[in-house]
């Protein structure tokens, strides 16, 4: 049965000091294991000796055989893991089960392997477009977090992957036929967005909302923490997407919110598409001031008996977005939050306090919500939301207006699943996975009807202690319409004693999980030494449908032909003023031309196209002291554009070792005075 408000209050003071100690006690609170002997391996011949050499159990030899993929097999690996790279700025492409890093995706901060942000016009602009910073000059980084693939009918379908910047607010586009990056956006009346990145099922919209609310009017900001409730407001976005799943704004909207801190969401599929869900914390408005004798920010968030899930019914707000029920806020649509509140846009319903994960079961009947601070899983029924809805039984509204759904009219059940929930996944059986951080475990419980019934439905089945303080996790395919089950990864924040030491900041640990067993069960360790993964979708390897090879002449950027590609024999070299134009090919192994002679102070425009057909063929094409590093592939076009500033002779050359005579293939630029 549901508990009571007085119970969830009384849990959430156990887990308040669960999590005090956990952070530091996430070893001894569930990691580690049992020791196992050492002993038959059950092989024989070579392999027996290796397996002793190395003091290797029979679970060890099992757990590599299904975790190995044979040199050059590319298809061992089922699925691919689509990563976030937290303060990286870029995503990470892993295999599993292999979890081989198979590529990183630059996004949001300059990445020199693929020339993104080097001068190259296929990514100089996406970077610029995005990173201007009144603050500040130019952003020079970010904080990747949610990725969402994008979906059809609810299926992951391999086209494009969407992820926001947690520190800035921005919002990036990658293409999957080329694992670029085509658009990055810096949304509207956002200063930071946490978990609120996901596609609506048919990816009519991606959603992005605030975590920390929006001052109204910067101009403002004398006092405005002292008259929070009104100087601030948080924003739901919908960004509408085009045939290449670029962001259109001139079909986009926002919904305003309350200024409570939104955080994880989720999207309704199949019975409750339509509707998306946000969590959110500190709906008491506390703003901190510990140096003043205030209470700290997370004192006051923490101090309230509930906290409010929201619920957000896109559809009906596209109607009042048709009928011009809007405002416009730095150029974006806005419905008001007084409009939401009375036209059935916007509901709340109590959650336990300080809530982290909202999502939405395969079938879309459950939304599964995590309670920091409470050892349960809250888990709404939709049905149940539609008929306290229509029967209008709320216990009342906030001050905004917005009404609040009663907690035992909403609620399906509870599973208390131990010490502090985040986030969960689910299986093709109706089981949820979710972490649990300061226990370091992972519980598996079960769904209600249709999956499970009776005394079957809602109760804990299993659970796992992973290593050390789990953040995320994500099962195959475990947010759509049709989870894959068989894996699943753990995206723990500390690794402790793991790995061997390399110095003071310790990788990350993805470990993988076998979900095909009767018991979860550890299958292997992986070190993440290059920013802290936040949150991944898994999707079947097969669902991609990547370009080995551009289509001869492409420019990344638009995925088209482009006007300046060059065929062999056709390179030529312009000079218009101060204008100097250049159309050259790059194959192995030299460029053309080889020698460029410029004055300084000329404006000079390089389109370069590597015109080779066979795949992995790429070049590079980089100029000493210009800050040109341009990654050429099969097929692609690239400008560079610069002012040539600085006299003398420069040695551009290629920096992909592309063939036997590599060292040979440069050129010079030759500015003269």
């Amino acid at each position: 049965m549901p508990l009571t408000r007085r119970e969830l209050i009384q849990n959430g003071a156990v887990g308040a000091a669960a999590l005090a100690v956990g952070g530091v006690l996430g070893k001894s609170l569930g990691g580690g294991g049992e020791e196992e002997e050492h002993g038959d391996s059950g092989l024989s011949g070579q392999a027996q000796k290796v397996a002793e050499s190395r003091k290797l159990t029979s679970e060890d030899v099992t757990r590599a055989v299904k975790t190995f993929v044979p040199p050059g097999n590319q298809h061992g690996d089922e699925f691919f893991l689509i990563s976030s790279g937290g303060h990286s700025g870029q995503m990470f492409v892993m295999g599993v089960p292999s979890l081989r890093l198979l590529k990183t995706i630059g996004v949001f901060t300059p990445e020199p392997w693929q020339g993104h942000g080097y001068g190259s016009d296929s990514s100089d602009p996406v970077i610029k477009n995005g990173t201007a910073n009144p603050a500040n000059g130019t952003l020079t980084w970010g904080d990747t977090h949610h990725p969402a693939l994008s979906e059809t009918k609810g299926e992951y379908d391999g086209r494009y992957v969407y992820i926001n910047d947690r520190a800035n607010g921005r919002i990036a586009m990658i293409d999957l036929r080329d694992f670029k990056t085509k658009q990055i956006l810096d949304v509207p009346n956002l200063q930071s967005s946490h978990g609120g990145v996901f596609v609506t099922q048919d990816t009519e919209y991606v959603h992005i909302s605030t975590k920390t609310p929006t001052l109204v009017d910067p101009t403002k900001a004398a006092g405005a923490l002292d008259r929070f409730a009104d100087a601030f407001r948080g924003y739901s976005t919908f960004l509408a997407t085009d045939k290449k799943g670029r962001f259109d704004l001139t079909r986009s909207f926002q919904i305003e919110l309350p200024p409570y801190t939104q955080d994880l969401s989720d999207s309704g599929k199949l019975v409750s598409h339509g509707w998306v869900f946000l969590n959110s914390y500190n709906s008491e408005m506390a703003s901190g001031g510990n140096m003043e004798g205030k209470p700290a920010i997370e004192t006051g968030a923490s101090k309230g008996d509930y906290d409010f899930l929201h619920l957000i019914n896109w559809k009906k707000a596209e109607e009042l977005v048709a009928a011009g029920k809007t405002k416009t806020i730095n150029g974006m649509r806005v419905i008001p939050l007084d409009v939401a509140a009375a036209e059935g846009v916007l509901y709340l319903a109590p959650e336990p306090r300080s809530p982290h994960g909202v999502d939405v079961s395969p079938n879309g009947a459950y939304l599964v919500v995590a309670g920091k601070l409470d050892p349960h899983v809250t888990v709404y029924g939709w049905d149940k939301v539609q008929a306290a809805i229509a029967a209008k039984n709320f216990e009342g509204k906030d001050r905004y207006g917005v009404p609040i759904l009663k907690f035992d009219a909403v609620v399906a059940g509870q599973v208390e699943v131990g010490a502090g929930p985040l986030h969960t996944q689910f299986d093709e059986q109706g089981h949820g996975f979710t972490s649990l951080f300061v226990e370091s475990a992972i519980a598996k419980w079960s769904l209600g009807d249709p999956y499970f019934k009776g005394e079957n439905a809602f109760k804990l089945v299993d659970k796992i202690p992973v290593q050390y303080n789990i953040g995320h996790l994500v099962t195959m395919e475990g947010d759509t319409v049709k989870p894959q089950g068989k894996y699943m990864v753990s995206l723990n924040k500390w690794s402790i004693d793991r790995f061997p030491a390399v110095g003071t900041l310790k990788p990350q640990n993805f470990q993988l999980v076998d979900l095909t067993g009767e018991k979860l069960s550890l299958l292997s360790d992986t070190p993440i030494g290059m920013g802290e993964p936040h949150y991944v979708q898994a999707i079947r390897a097969d669902r991609i449908k990547a370009w080995e090879v551009y289509p001869p002449g492409t420019n990344p950027l638009t995925m088209e032909k482009d006007p300046n590609a060059v065929e062999l024999g056709k390179e030529r070299v312009e000079r218009r003023g101060n204008i100097v134009e250049v159309w050259g090919s790059v194959k192995r192994s030299n460029f053309k031309p080889d020698n460029l002679t410029v004055k300084k102070g000329d404006r000079v425009i390089m389109h370069m196209t590597n015109t080779e057909t066979t795949p992995d063929a790429t070049h590079g094409f980089a100029i000493p002291r210009y800050n040109i590093n341009c990654s050429l592939d099969p097929g692609e076009v690239t400008t560079v554009d610069f002012v040539a500033s600085e006299p003398g002779a420069f040695a551009y050359y290629c920096t992909e070792f592309c063939s036997a005579l590599h060292l040979e293939m440069q050129g010079w630029l030759m500015v003269t005075t």
